[in-house]
């Protein structure tokens, strides 16, 4: 059996070089982790006016009724079940975002950047071990979906002080999602038919 050829050293500098491009992409990756402390952040600022607000404080009350964009024919002076639940619903999209961010960041390094070798660290996700771009990009469109869920419901609470073309726009605009995500999972499966019958 004969020797490979070996490429010579100046043929291989090219490739070396295309392939070590993807270091690239770790500022990337690092400017995501600075949008998730931003992200913690945020969410304790907005627990703490709800706390605040839940003894009554009224300046943190009038900032959770500025942020959630909550408005009535009278002046609010305390917190009511729809404001609490305008509220912990953004509190939930920011925890979804932040999922969103952790799936984007870990699976796309693991993908595209380098092995982390997490094999026997006990808080490895699940979904890593067998984490690939098309399974990256069904995780996301789920992801997706959940937040656009949770803005609509945010905006059906909330519904009278949204324009009707709003709310049917962003009806839409979920369902829209929705397929989307759903075509995405329906090509991967037609792609990768072995790999499925295999998991069974």
């Amino acid at each position: 059996m004969s020797d490979p050829v070996k490429t010579p050293g100046s043929t291989r500098a090219l490739p070396n070089l295309i392939f070590a491009s993807r270091w690239l992409q770790l500022p990337l990756y690092i400017g995501l982790i600075a949008a998730q402390a931003i992200y913690v952040y945020h969410f304790w600022v907005e627990l703490v006016h709800l706390i605040e607000a839940a003894f009554g404080n009224q300046n943190a009350l009038a900032a959770l009724v500025k942020s959630i964009g909550y408005k009535d024919s009278f002046e609010v002076t305390a917190l009511n079940e729809t404001i609490i639940m305008l509220v912990v619903l953004a509190l939930i999209d920011v925890v979804m975002i932040s999922n969103l961010l952790i799936m984007v960041i870990v699976g796309g390094y693991e993908t595209f950047v380098s092995r982390m070798h997490l094999e026997d660290h006990p808080d490895q996700p699940e979904w890593l071990s067998h984490v690939n771009a098309s399974v990256l990009k069904v995780k996301l469109a789920t992801a997706i979906i959940g937040i656009s869920s949770i803005h609509l419901l945010k905006t059906f609470i909330n519904a009278a002080n949204y324009d009707q073309k709003v709310l049917m726009w962003q009806t839409i605009i979920h369902v829209v999602f929705l397929l989307s995500a759903m075509a995405i999972a329906a090509t991967d499966r037609i792609m990768h038919p072995v790999a499925d019958k295999a998991d069974h």
